[in-house]
């Protein structure tokens, strides 16, 4: 049987971001990262993945492997502090300015990378969501037929607009991160199931 999933986007959804951030040291989650991402994979059985794109590599600012210790971290203080996990990180390290168009495919809002996933997961599309802060995040989650959550911190109304005006409204606009999951619960049961 498929499974649902929440795919989202890392630095500055999950996790502060010092600007291409590398040192996992500075890994710093935003509240209620933790309370959130355990409710919807231990309490309602959603597969929890990271989309990511890291230009930072092919710009020679940190190596796959600083991306790879800092996905690690995240992991490390979701178990320590939370008993939960995200299941699996993929992210693209090129860019066009960079790389070959043909290497830079995979980076969003291009769905490659959620395509990848769900495939290699098992992941039911149709019970999906994408949660991100950029407008590629939810052009991304637009183009693989997800629903979409704006993770929208800073309450920056010129995002809203500039995706309004492309006909990209997401389905959720939520100002906090357990706001993000409240809305992606109560949208999957229909119900009031929520995170206190």
């Amino acid at each position: 049987m498929s499974n649902p999933a929440v795919f989202f986007d890392r630095d500055n959804t999950l996790n502060f971001d010092p600007g291409y951030l590398s040192d996992p040291n500075l890994v710093n989650l935003f509240e209620g990262v933790g309370e959130g991402i355990a409710k919807l994979r231990n309490d309602f059985n959603f597969k929890i993945i990271v989309i990511s794109n890291q230009s930072g590599i092919s710009r020679g600012y940190f190596t796959e492997s600083d991306v790879l210790a800092v996905n690690e971290k995240i992991n490390l203080i979701l178990k320590m502090q939370f008993n939960t996990e995200i299941d699996a990180f993929y992210f693209c390290p090129f860019h066009p300015d960079f790389s070959t168009e043909e290497e830079s495919k995979c980076r969003k809002p291009s769905p490659l990378l959620v395509f990848k996933a769900a495939n290699d997961l098992d992941i039911d599309l149709r019970k999906s969501y994408f949660v991100g802060d950029s407008i590629s995040d939810i052009e991304c989650g637009i183009n693989a037929n997800l629903k979409t959550v704006l993770v929208n911190y800073k309450n920056d109304l010129g995002k809203i607009i500039s995706l309004k005006n492309r006909n990209k409204t997401p389905n959720f606009i939520a100002q906090n991160f357990l706001n993000v999951c409240n809305l992606i619960i109560e949208d999957f049961t229909g119900g009031k199931s929520l995170v206190k």
